[in-house]
C-alpha cells in the first residue's frame, strides 16, 4: 500500500504563564459576552479584505482527515443580494403559514421574526456556507469525506468569531430549504448550502432581545 503520510513539521506554539493565559482567557470573554444577533443593519460598506481575513480564519478550523469540506461565497452584488433575499423570504413565508409547528412558533415569538428579511438587502456582506459530502479531483475522481457536519459546524464558528472580533455584526439565517443559495451562487451538486451569514455593521438604531445566556454551572460539568 503507497504511503500517503504527510511529512511533519516542528508545533509552532506559544507557550504562555499561567497569569498571561487568565488575562487572555478573561479578555476574550468579555469581548465574546458583547455579541448579539443583529437584524437591523447598516449600508455602510466593509472593506473586503475584513472577509477574506475572517473567512481565511475559518479555513484553519479542523476537519475529518484534514479534508477541508466547506466552500464560502462571500456575496456583495446587489442583484444578486436581491435574488437571495426573494428566494428565502419565499420560503420563510411557507414556514411561517405551513411547516412550522406551533411549538416552533412559539418558540419564536418572543424573537419578533417573521418572513420579512430586508438585511439580506441592506448589510453590506453575505457569506453562504457550504458543506460538501466529497470533493472531486483534476482528474474527476471522488474523494469522500468525514464527520462533514461537525468539520462545517467548527469552521462557522471560527468565521463568526472573527468577524466580531473584527468589529462586524453578523446573523446566522438558515431559511429551509436552502438549495436555492447553490442555484443562485452556482455552485456544483455535491455541495449542500449549510448557513447564511449576514454581515455589516449595525444600524444606529439596532435593538436586540434582552435574552440571557445560561450560566456556567448551567452548561459545564467537571469531574
Amino acid at each position: 500500500m503507497a504511503d500517503h503520510r504527510y511529512p511533519f513539521e516542528a508545533l509552532a506554539f506559544e507557550a504562555l504563564s499561567a497569569a498571561d493565559m487568565e488575562v487572555r482567557s478573561k479578555r476574550f470573554l468579555q469581548v465574546m459576552k458583547k455579541r448579539r444577533t443583529v437584524r437591523d443593519f447598516s449600508p455602510q460598506a466593509v472593506p473586503q479584505s475584513i472577509i477574506e481575513n475572517a473567512i481565511a480564519a475559518a479555513g484553519t478550523a479542523p476537519s475529518g482527515a484534514n479534508l477541508q469540506p466547506w466552500h464560502f461565497v462571500a456575496v456583495k452584488d446587489t442583484a444578486i443580494k436581491a435574488k437571495i433575499r426573494e428566494a428565502a423570504e419565499e420560503e420563510e413565508r411557507a414556514l411561517y403559514t405551513k411547516r412550522a409547528s406551533p411549538e416552533w412558533l412559539e418558540a419564536l415569538a418572543p424573537l419578533g421574526t417573521d418572513e420579512h428579511k430586508p438585511f439580506l438587502e441592506t448589510a453590506p456582506w453575505l457569506i453562504a456556507v457550504f458543506s460538501q459530502k466529497y470533493s472531486i479531483d483534476a482528474n474527476g475522481q471522488k474523494q469522500k469525506h468525514y464527520y462533514t457536519p461537525e468539520s462545517v459546524g467548527i469552521a462557522t464558528g471560527i468565521l463568526i468569531t472573527a468577524l466580531h472580533q473584527s468589529g462586524l455584526a453578523t446573523l446566522t439565517h438558515t431559511p429551509s430549504p436552502m438549495n436555492f443559495l447553490r442555484n443562485i451562487l452556482q455552485r456544483p451538486e455535491h455541495e449542500k448550502p449549510f448557513l447564511l451569514l449576514v454581515v455589516g455593521y449595525p444600524a444606529s438604531d439596532a435593538t436586540v432581545p434582552a435574552i440571557k445566556k445560561k450560566p456556567l454551572d448551567n452548561i459545564l460539568d467537571i469531574f
